[in-house]
């Protein structure tokens, strides 16, 4: 991929596996540093040191509050600079309601919606001072209808949806471009949760894709002109049906 994010700072929540770990390799390939943010600190060290030296580790808990609260700051000390930022981290909660329990949704939640906040508000002062950014969340096609077999995932992709555009309308007159992209099943471990049955059915169906297809799509919509934003990009199995 031709460099068009040289010079660029990147993060990336979630980087250590699937859509982020993907989106982190894309990145560096179009020639920006990138902070890879999770909390598996040894999966960290692991890939930076094997990616190169244009990727900075971050660890940090996206569920502990002191710890969500200082990585802007934390990244800031490190790179001096934040041009782009893909929320990506989440988590899945899926089946009947009733099966599942509180302090799962009180995760998923607050992994899903309430980083996904505090992240952007951390980063947008620092956006607006420089006159420059982008802010990219990692959404779903369950943001975007009922899922019936998910109630509190789709729920929180629906919350993500309405932030991320609003957020849009509040961030474009600084320059600050803000869009999601919003995927159908990935082959990640976001699915491992699924009921096997399920999981063999729709692999079997060719109604999964991989990551690349989505952090391609993330790419796509970083390297257009500043003049340009895609606000939201839609990416499903072609045999994928909801």
């Amino acid at each position: 991929m031709t460099k068009d994010l040289t010079g660029r700072t990147a993060v990336v929540t979630g980087a250590a596996s699937g859509i982020g770990l993907s989106t982190t390799k894309a990145l560096l390939g179009a020639g920006a540093r990138v902070v890879m943010v999770d909390r598996n600190s040894d999966a960290l060290a692991e890939l930076t040191a094997s990616l190169g030296g244009d990727t900075v580790s971050q660890v940090t808990d996206l569920l502990d509050a002191d710890s969500c609260n200082a990585m802007v700051p934390e990244i800031l000390e490190k790179t001096g600079q934040i041009d782009i930022i893909v929320c990506n981290a989440g988590s899945y909660v899926g089946g009947d309601l009733v099966e599942t329990n509180p302090a799962a949704i009180d995760r998923m939640l607050n992994l899903n919606v309430n980083a996904v906040m505090k992240n952007v508000h951390a980063v947008a002062p620092h956006m607006i001072e420089r006159g420059t950014g982008d802010i990219l969340v990692t959404c779903s096609i369950a943001g975007h209808a009922p899922i019936h077999v998910e109630p509190v995932y789709s729920a929180s992709k629906w919350a993500v949806t309405c932030f991320v555009q609003t957020m849009r309308r509040q961030l474009m007159g600084h320059g600050i471009r803000v869009g999601q992209v919003s995927p159908g099943p990935v082959i990640s471990a976001l699915l491992s949760d699924w009921e096997p049955e399920r999981l063999q059915r729709m692999k079997d169906a060719g109604a999964l894709i991989e990551p690349q297809e989505v952090s391609d799509a993330l790419m796509f919509m970083l390297t257009r002109p500043r003049n340009v934003t895609i606000r939201d990009m839609i990416v499903l199995p072609s045999n994928f049906d909801i």
